[in-house]
């Protein structure tokens, strides 16, 4: 087969690929970046596998960077363009089940291909745009399926993760994982716990924002993996399969809806998301998202504290658990605040400070704080003469 219509990311690397074949080597794209040019979805990574050894590539271009030498990837700069080029290479004794204790180079782009995890990534294409496919790729990407290259224990056993990227590549592309590989899956899931936690959360959260959440979300609990996933073995999986309807598009949604459905309170979901080894931005996010939606109908107050992402956080949360009406309100109830942020205040500290004669220190912060919330309540108009003549008739420092 041969591609006729390439994806630009594709045609601009070509001639990368025509110096290292005018060079005497093989080179090929390799990996996700055929399979989604197949499936003409959008490309994330270009990569390339050549039979040149990496002091190869380095006489062939003037610019490169050694990225990953000692497992032969060197990253050629062409045209201020960056392309990781890997040689052909065979690997062995995965003690950690991630990472090869050795790594061997080779010139056989078969050798090369029959240790990649599914048959769809196992696919490589020339500078021509013809599909080089050893292990039946192409057939299991017509019948939409994830399949293991050759036997899938042995791929798992290689790379536990490779157990998490199968059900993120059904959610992600809402394939089937082919009978033997699921099963393959079941048995080895207790594999996952030597993986990294920062790699189980990548591959968790794509998983999360997969078009068929809940294909991949029913595998990951059928398998075991979800055990093996932090602080999911003692959630109550179940209750995520039940709200399976509706895309997630950032990671802080992701957490929300997690400890929404968990029922965790502000004060448990720190240490829920510690344990996934979660950025502080994306926690306090969804802090702010599980406090709002426990607290929003008490009072404007708390529209104005969670601030704009957090309610919008909070309304997906209400959306995904099929609470659409208590949404839109939620929506409207933040558009129509008299005041959203600090930033909109009409007056600031060092006003204050001039208009009743203060000096700095921690009453500034108070007076601004119930100025806010005088505003938020409807209480008083965000407008700075009206606020002046506020801060003159009430003595705000013992209200």
């Amino acid at each position: 087969m041969r591609i006729e219509h390439w994806p630009q990311q594709l045609q601009a690397a070509v001639p990368v690929l025509e110096r290292i074949n005018q060079a005497g080597f093989e080179v090929y794209f390799v990996g996700g970046c055929v399979r989604d040019t197949l499936l003409q979805r959008p490309l994330h990574d270009v990569d390339l596998a050549t039979s040149a050894y990496p002091q190869e590539i380095k006489q062939i271009f003037p610019q490169t960077i050694d990225t990953g030498i000692e497992h032969g990837t060197v990253t050629v700069i062409y045209q201020k363009k960056a392309y990781e080029i890997t040689t052909f290479r065979t690997e062995s004794g995965y003690q950690d089940y991630r990472r090869p204790d050795k790594v061997e180079f080779v010139r056989s782009l078969k050798e090369d291909l029959k240790r990649r995890d599914f048959t769809i990534n196992a696919l490589a294409m020339n500078a021509q745009g013809e599909i080089i496919d050893l292990f039946a790729g192409m057939a299991d990407l017509q019948q939409r399926q994830i399949r293991a290259v050759g036997v899938a224990a042995d791929r798992f056993h290689e790379d536990a993760l490779r157990m998490l990227r199968a059900v993120r590549f059904q959610a992600q592309l809402n394939f089937t994982i082919e009978k033997q590989t699921l099963a393959g899956i079941k048995t080895n899931a207790a594999l996952l716990s030597h993986i990294a936690t920062e790699r189980i959360r990548e591959e968790f959260i794509k998983l999360m924002e997969g078009c068929n959440r809940q294909a991949g979300l029913i595998s990951l609990y059928q398998t075991q993996l979800y055990r093996f996933c932090p602080g999911l073995a003692t959630y109550d999986f179940p209750k995520i399969l039940q709200f399976a309807a509706g895309q997630i598009t950032d990671e802080a949604t992701v957490w929300s809806f997690l400890a929404y459905l968990g029922q965790l309170k502000r004060a448990q979901v720190r240490p829920f998301l510690r344990q996934w080894k979660v950025a502080n931005n994306n926690i306090k996010l969804a802090q702010a998202a599980i406090e709002l939606l426990k607290n929003y109908q008490e009072s404007n107050w708390q529209l104005y504290i969670a601030g704009q992402a957090a309610t919008a956080i909070a309304a997906q949360v209400l959306r995904l658990t099929c609470q659409q009406e208590l949404a839109e309100q939620l929506i409207e109830q933040y558009q129509d605040l008299p005041l959203k942020s600090p930033q909109q205040l009409a007056i600031n500290g060092q006003q204050i400070m001039q208009v009743l004669n203060l000096s700095p220190g921690p009453q500034i912060g108070q007076y601004l704080k119930q100025i806010q919330q005088a505003i938020v309540a409807g209480q008083l108009v965000n407008d700075y003469p009206t606020i002046v003549n506020y801060l003159k008739n009430n003595n705000l420092s013992d209200r």
